[in-house]
């Protein structure tokens, strides 16, 4: 039985990709350098990391402690792995890597490096790898282990991604290649400069199967307040199996960060959670403190890491867009 796992299961790795002169971090390449290093050294605490770079050398002198990371070449056009990464899917016991395609988020930017990706990557990961024309992101999709499948409508259904396909047909072809059961369709919710098209990791996200953390706006002048309040009102409707609700922990909204009078899609919902631990999202708000008490209170068996993505969000995206997580069994060999 084919199953997609959540991120809270036990985990063989995660994977990044490292920034570089050729992409949009160009301008404060070295402040995002410093970045990921926090995040790939937080990550290393824990599990190993695989960094995916365009010069190994150049990179290996960012860090002093080489303790669980593994490096491999590769020229990316970005760095957001989360959508360009495989998607990893049990098989009865075995694994399989899903390559589905990654099209930029719907055509916005140039996206043909990062979409071969996975496949040259292939050699390396000692579990098969199969090849999807479907067009999906990871960071669109929140699983809860258990068959169930959280998105929004507003990217998975955009024409942008699968102009000829329904979403009934979508659907079909999700269930086929994931293993999902039930898909959750939320049609509200959105974050001022996000390029994604409302992706679910960033309004959204499971903790347990039947836990979702989310993000809340209580300012009514705030610009997200009325969507952010419908898709909190579709969250409290969703029922489980068994008819029971779901148990919503809500996370606060960031108070408003501009870059160039561009409000930037700061959130909290963008962590990553890996073994033992979870990596947060801070960005220099009065809204931190209370994000990281929340989460070591609904965390209580995990070490809570806060990880400064104020330049992260410069770039549109956060902490959970830069990284993906593969589950126990993927098996990597880099030499």
């Amino acid at each position: 039985m084919r199953r997609l796992p959540a991120e809270f299961e036990e985990q063989s790795f995660v994977q990044l990709i490292f920034p570089h002169a050729q992409s949009d971090w160009a301008p404060y390449l070295e402040k995002a350098s410093r970045t990921f290093v926090a995040i790939a050294s937080a990550i290393a605490r824990y599990e190993p990391c695989l960094i995916i770079c365009d010069d190994v050398a150049r990179v290996r002198t960012y860090f002093s402690d080489f303790t669980n990371l593994l490096f491999v070449h590769y020229q990316s056009d970005d760095t957001w792995a989360r959508d360009c990464s495989g998607i990893t899917v049990y098989d009865d016991k075995d694994i399989e890597i899903i390559d589905f395609t990654f099209n930029g988020w719907g055509g916005k930017f140039d996206a043909s490096l990062d979409n071969a990706m996975t496949s040259a990557l292939t050699p390396y990961y000692e579990n098969p790898v199969r090849h999807s024309d479907l067009v999906l992101e990871g960071g669109a999709i929140e699983s809860n282990g258990e068959g169930v499948l959280l998105s929004t409508s507003a990217c998975l259904l955009n024409p942008n991604r699968n102009t000829h396909l329904s979403q009934e047909k979508i659907e079909k072809e999700l269930k086929h290649t994931l293993g999902v059961q039930e898909i959750l369709w939320l049609h509200h919710g959105y974050l001022s400069g996000d390029d994604t098209d409302s992706h679910i990791d960033t309004l959204a996200r499971f903790i347990t199967p039947e836990s979702i953390m989310y993000v809340q706006c209580l300012d009514h002048d705030d610009e997200h307040y009325d969507e952010l309040t419908k898709m909190e009102h579709e969250l409290m409707a969703l029922r489980r199996s068994d008819n029971t609700p779901y148990t919503l922990i809500a996370l606060p909204m960031c108070d408003a960060i501009y870059f160039e009078q561009e409000r930037l899609p700061a959130t909290y919902a963008n962590f990553l959670m890996i073994d033992d631990a979870v990596l947060v999202p801070i960005y220099g708000v009065a809204q931190d403190d209370e994000a990281i008490r929340l989460f070591r209170k609904s965390f209580r068996d995990h070490d809570v890491i806060a990880i400064d993505c104020s330049i992260l969000i410069r770039q549109h995206g956060s902490l959970h867009c830069v990284t993906m997580q593969f589950p126990k069994d993927t098996v990597i060999n880099i030499n």
